[in-house]
């Protein structure tokens, strides 16, 4: 594994296919804020998205995460 300036050709953390996209509905917001809360549940890390402990999933089911959370409604 290399670090530094080229790390970024190495080690590869986002998609080419990445793009942003705006939110304009709360609808839209949850659908996207269960898409990332359900990633490392595809990834085959956790069975539930709660459980990855890097995730405010949790606190989005009532229980506390480790990081404070400032909830989007």
């Amino acid at each position: 594994m290399t670090y530094g300036t080229n790390a970024n050709k190495q080690i590869k953390i986002w998609t080419n296919n990445n793009h942003p996209e705006e939110i304009f509905s709360q609808d839209f917001l949850k659908t996207k804020m269960d898409y990332i809360h359900n990633n490392p549940v595809r990834a085959g890390l956790v069975f539930n998205a709660s459980d990855y402990i890097y995730s405010s999933a949790m606190d989005y089911e009532g229980k506390k995460g480790l990081i404070d959370v400032a909830y989007l409604e």
